[in-house]
């Protein structure tokens, strides 16, 4: 683990990174952030737990431009919502997640929104580009896509081995960007 300024500390909270995890320098973590095992932040993402708390599982990429906020807690929502990633979730690039819940085993398509307090059950894929809308459950074992999200078919047995492929070809990656800077 490097740590240099793309991990930054706010309000006495100070990003925790797991063994393994790579952190890109040109992104940002700060505050109340938590990245499991394995895990990859890539160029120009920006992951900003400052006013509530970010947890992101083991083997989780996190791709170029995306965007990982919270909800705060308010008058309009008197708890906020935290993020909430699982475990081997693709997160593709310029993906928007914010102040929701992302279980195991997801792909995010490139593009996709997801709002605040929806809920992405495990093993789902989100086609590029998808809109998950606030408070929306989104239920294991299909693709959605659209705007707003729409089930399309169940994924097949080979879309579900892809998740952990593609879990494990981020951590090759980026223990490569590890082992040379």
């Amino acid at each position: 683990m490097t740590i240099h300024s793309s991990i930054r500390s706010h309000k006495n909270h100070t990003p925790k990174l797991a063994d393994g995890v790579f952190v890109d320098t040109t992104a940002l973590v700060i505050g109340d952030v938590e990245i499991g095992q394995d895990s990859s932040v890539w160029p120009y993402a920006v992951v900003r737990g400052d006013m509530h708390r970010i947890r992101i599982g083991c083997r989780t990429s996190i791709q170029d431009t995306s965007v990982l906020h919270i909800t705060h807690a308010g008058p309009f929502n008197p708890d906020g919502w935290p993020l909430e990633i699982g475990d081997d979730v693709t997160v593709g690039h310029s993906a928007t997640l914010h102040g929701c819940a992302i279980g195991s085993r997801v792909l995010v398509g490139i593009g996709t929104i997801v709002m605040d307090g929806a809920i992405v059950e495990d093993d789902v894929v989100l086609g590029a580009g998808t809109l998950v809308p606030p408070g929306k459950r989104l239920q294991s074992g299909h693709l959605y896509m659209g705007s707003p999200a729409k089930i399309i078919r169940s994924l097949t047995a080979r879309e579900r081995e892809f998740f952990t492929y593609s879990a494990a070809n981020y951590v090759k990656l980026k223990d490569e960007y590890l082992r040379n800077p």
